[in-house]
This record gives structure tokens, C-alpha cells and sequence, in this order.
């Protein structure tokens, strides 16, 4: 591993394990209703996430979101799709990966595609001619894998730089970036500097695209943590279902393909 992304690694472990430290005392089984609904939460790990979430949000506060805003502000929106563009064609290796870990030929064919035509057409991936060709885009990662193989996400974890997450998402997010071919082009300043460049501009990215919502939920949600926990939950079981059942055509839309089952 290259000491690049060791201490990143390291780092997402060692965030991992601190909020595993503190655990919420469940209520007593003479309280049902309580219990049915502390089990169901999932979340043992509470007072911690909450600690966590609260000191994540004032990071942010001072941080990520002024630099989100800035970024939306000085880049129109054509430009910061084409910047995601660039970042979501980087990380084709590792869905690809991923795709054929999960054992879905369509949604690894679906993947090689888009990267080979929007990397060449695309122009580095800056636009997303695949997705109007008929190969759509879909997230893959470690931690889907995981799911796929059958591996229980465990309790609720809010992770600060990470944020929503669970033991099994955040070993997942770990293996990727461990893993993601981007960290091995070489040595040298020059690459380390596109290294974390690269790392920086895709956190600057996705949290500019999702502040909208986060704002939205800040603003109107009488309890914010608990919002993102069950937003956060909703998403990731949708991609999971996704990721399992899901068929995904791998010849271009123009073909008159008869309807898959689970489509």
C-alpha cells in the first residue's frame, strides 16, 4: 500500500473505532414499545454519532460549506457537471471492479463502456455521451459488495469527512480508496498533488451538489441527525436493491430489447 493513502486508510478506521467507543444503554424489556423502536433505529451508538455529527457540522460550518457555496457561486452549472463528469470517470476502475466482485456482467459491461467512450468522445469524461448512448451510469462500491455477499451493514455510524455510514460501508469506503488504481500512478510531488488535488476537488464536488438538500433539511427538520440517519438508510438500501436485482441492458438504447423481468 503506498504511504500516500495509508494514513487515510488509517484514519477511516480510527474514526470507525472511535464511534464504536460510546453505546446507548437500550431500554429495559419492560418497555416494549421503547425497545421495538430502539431496535428498529439500529443506532446503540447514539450518544457518540450525535457528539460526532454535532462537531462534523461545525466543521462544515467554517469549512465545507463556504467552500461549497463559493464553488457554486464562481462555477455555473455546466461546469460543475463536467467537473463531476471528470471525477465519476476516474472512479470507473473501481466500479468495475466492484460490478464483477457482485457477479453482474451487465452492470461491469454497463461500466466499461461508459469509461471507454466518455474518456475518448468524452474527452477525458468531461461530458456523458455513454448515458445518452444507452449506458447509463450506477454507483458500485466495496460496501454494496459486501451487501450483495450477504454482510450486515451493523449499527448507524455518523463519521465526520465521511458522514451516514455503517461498519460495513466504512470498511468498504476504506477498501476502495486502499484500492482505487488512481493512488498507484507513480511517486513523486507531481503526483501526490493530483493525488489529494483530486481528493479534495471530489469532496468540494459532491458535497456543493448536495447542499441544497442538507440546508433544506437543517432548516425544516426538528431533528436533523435523525432526518439524515433515515435519508441516509432509504438511499443505501435503494442502491443495494439496485445492485442485486437490478438488469441493466448492455447494448445501446436505439435496439428494441424485450423487457427484463426485474425492469
Amino acid at each position: 500500500m503506498r504511504l500516500t493513502r495509508l494514513p487515510l486508510v488509517c484514519a477511516l478506521l480510527g474514526l470507525a473505532g472511535l464511534a464504536l467507543a460510546g453505546c446507548a444503554t437500550p431500554p429495559p424489556a419492560s418497555q416494549p414499545e421503547a425497545l421495538a423502536s430502539y431496535r428498529q433505529t439500529n443506532d446503540p451508538l447514539e450518544p457518540t454519532n450525535r457528539f460526532l455529527y454535532r462537531v462534523s457540522n461545525a466543521v462544515a460550518s467554517v469549512s465545507l460549506t463556504p467552500a461549497a457555496r463559493a464553488y457554486r457561486s464562481v462555477f455555473p452549472q455546466p461546469v460543475r457537471n463536467g467537473v463531476s463528469n471528470v471525477l465519476s470517470n476516474l472512479g470507473s476502475p473501481v466500479r468495475f471492479a466492484n460490478d464483477v466482485l457482485q457477479a453482474k456482467p451487465r452492470r461491469a459491461g454497463d461500466t466499461l463502456m461508459r469509461f471507454l467512450i466518455n474518456s475518448t468522445v468524452g474527452i477525458g469524461g468531461i461530458f456523458d455521451f455513454a448515458s445518452d448512448w444507452g449506458y447509463p451510469g450506477h454507483p458500485s462500491d466495496f460496501g454494496m459488495t459486501l451487501a450483495v455477499w450477504g454482510s450486515p451493514p451493523g449499527p448507524y455510524l455518523f463519521l465526520p469527512i465521511i458522514g451516514p455510514s455503517n461498519p460495513r460501508d466504512t470498511a468498504g469506503f476504506a477498501a476502495d480508496t486502499a484500492g482505487n488504481p488512481i493512488w498507484a500512478l507513480g511517486s513523486g510531488p507531481g503526483i501526490t498533488a493530483f493525488n489529494w488535488a483530486t481528493l479534495g476537488t471530489t469532496t468540494i464536488s459532491q458535497y456543493a451538489r448536495n447542499l441544497p438538500g442538507i440546508e433544506e433539511v437543517k432548516r425544516t427538520a426538528l431533528d436533523p441527525y435523525a432526518t439524515f440517519r433515515s435519508l441516509f438508510r432509504q438511499h443505501r438500501e435503494a442502491e443495494i436493491a439496485a445492485a442485486k436485482q437490478g438488469r441493466p441492458r448492455t447494448v445501446p438504447v436505439w435496439f428494441d430489447l424485450p423487457k427484463q423481468p426485474s425492469e
